[in-house]
């Protein structure tokens, strides 16, 4: 069969791509921006690319057409589409088609932490023997590709709440039906998308209604937007994660882990009901990464893995790509990528970079890329998640429709806002001195700043 694909350069439809072309399909597929890595990735697949949605693209004439979120009606592509007789569906819709309707899926959702949670649950799954298939929306350091088809019966999937395709608005989460469901945590989201937070908590619970009598939700105890979404309704078992002492209704959640005080999370105790059932030593920091550790255990126990094989898989799980990625050290400065695009995620990336590196200082570099930090929801709270840093910087060109300034007013001396790259990189080079940690956040390529850095302070552009 000759798939062909629409937007297939995001990283989802990308593994939608590889998956099929691992189920022996013909794949084809074009995108606005098609340019390494993935069109690398994707022409070693043997996967034919165009640059662009023009409507020539489907002739010879594909058996399917997969239609990605980022396509809209007026596109020539599009309208050529609608006009023939070709089959067409959701990249969410396929998926569920031609591979987990036959599956036990394992599905990853929240607001934080799917990419980790999902990278560690496959991990666990690999480690074990069972060679799960899994759909990434990252690079997972243990396997080096975000996709791939995998073995039967269990697909590990990060389930986004985005929606589906101009065709279907609902999140894409809820054409996967998971036995296994991990709900990490919620807050507002996608203001691109949902009017209110009621709105995305609705969605939530149309993903739990999926989940089978006999499935297991993995659910964060200490969140309790949460436990609204599971109020609106539940019908299968569910097992609460959370650390010591902060279960949100004040039980003792099922999963839990023990840390000596102040630590930075690279070491804990895992409990099963109070009782230990492993322990987990690795490379990883930050305290959100526990509570990720723990619903991955808890969801490959649901697969058959016990807890104690689970913690010494992790022992060697290698992170993901872009998720407090150490990128080099130069002139003494290290640098970091980090996804965080949301201040929770941008306060507990600090927090867990300031424990492991004590008093050394922190200069936080902020792209606000995503529809939501775009639009300006999140400006009363972005001080305060970035307090944890020593020196803040905030990319904000003349686009971006807020008052950057003034957001980070509450900052002080600490907070700066450059207007366009190289202002950004000069101050950068003015400000970093040997022994610094430069922490830069974006959910895109921030215009290559992580190498430009680096070679500036390569060429010893750096105070000593």
């Amino acid at each position: 069969m000759h798939v062909h694909i629409l937007g297939i350069c995001g990283t989802f439809m990308g593994g939608v791509a590889a998956i099929a072309r691992g189920a022996g399909h013909r794949v084809s597929g074009s995108d606005r921006n098609v340019y390494p890595p993935m069109s690398t990735q994707l022409a070693a697949l043997g996967i034919e690319l165009t640059q662009g949605y023009a409507a020539e693209q489907l002739e010879p004439r594909p058996d399917v057409v997969v239609v990605g979120n980022v396509c809209s009606r007026g596109m020539p592509v599009v309208e050529a589409l609608l006009e023939s007789d070709i089959p067409y569906l959701s990249g969410p819709e396929w998926l569920a088609r031609e591979v987990l309707s036959s599956r036990w899926v394992l599905a990853v959702a929240g607001t934080h932490g799917k990419t980790t949670t999902s990278a560690m649950l496959a991990w666990i799954l690999e480690d074990a023997g069972l060679s799960p298939g899994f759909l990434i929306g990252g690079i997972p350091g243990n396997f080096e590709l975000s996709a791939r088809l995998g073995k039967l019966p269990f697909f590990v999937i990060e389930a986004d709440e985005y929606d589906t395709a101009f065709f279907d608005k609902r999140a894409k989460f809820v054409h996967y039906r998971p036995r296994t469901l991990v709900l990490n945590n919620l807050e507002f989201d996608h203001a691109d998308i949902y009017p209110d937070l009621a709105a995305i908590e609705r969605q939530f619970n149309h993903l739990v209604r999926t989940v089978p009598g006999s499935g297991r939700i993995l659910a964060n105890g200490a969140d309790a937007n949460l436990a609204r979404v599971l109020g609106m309704g539940c019908w299968s078992e569910v097992e609460s994660f959370a650390r010591d002492g902060e279960s949100a209704a004040g039980a003792r959640p099922s999963w839990s882990a023990r840390l000596e005080p102040g630590s930075d999370g690279s070491a804990f105790e895992v409990r099963l009901d109070g009782q230990r059932c492993g322990e987990v030593r690795w490379p990883l920091i930050g305290l959100h990464n526990v509570d990720n550790a723990l619903a991955a255990i808890g969801a490959a126990r649901h697969a058959g893995v016990p807890p104690a094989r689970a913690c010494q898989a992790l022992a060697r799980f290698a992170g993901v790509r872009r998720r407090m990625e150490l990128r080099g050290r130069a002139g003494g400065v290290h640098v970091y990528d980090d996804f965080a695009h949301h201040p929770t995620a941008i306060a507990t990336t600090l927090e867990g970079l300031r424990r492991r590196v004590g008093r050394e200082r922190i200069v936080a570099v902020l792209e606000p890329r995503s529809n939501t930090m775009r639009a300006g929801v999140h400006t009363a709270t972005l001080a305060a998640s970035l307090g944890g840093a020593d020196s803040v910087w905030l990319y904000a060109p003349a686009d971006l429709g807020w008052d950057a300034a003034a957001a980070l007013a509450p900052l002080g001396t600490r907070a700066h806002v450059a207007g366009d790259l190289d202002a950004l990189l000069a101050g950068l080079q003015r400000e970093l001195r040997s022994g610094d940690h430069a922490l830069l956040m974006s959910n895109g390529g921030f215009g290559g700043l992580h190498e430009r850095l680096l070679a500036a302070l390569h060429d010893g552009a750096v105070a000593r």
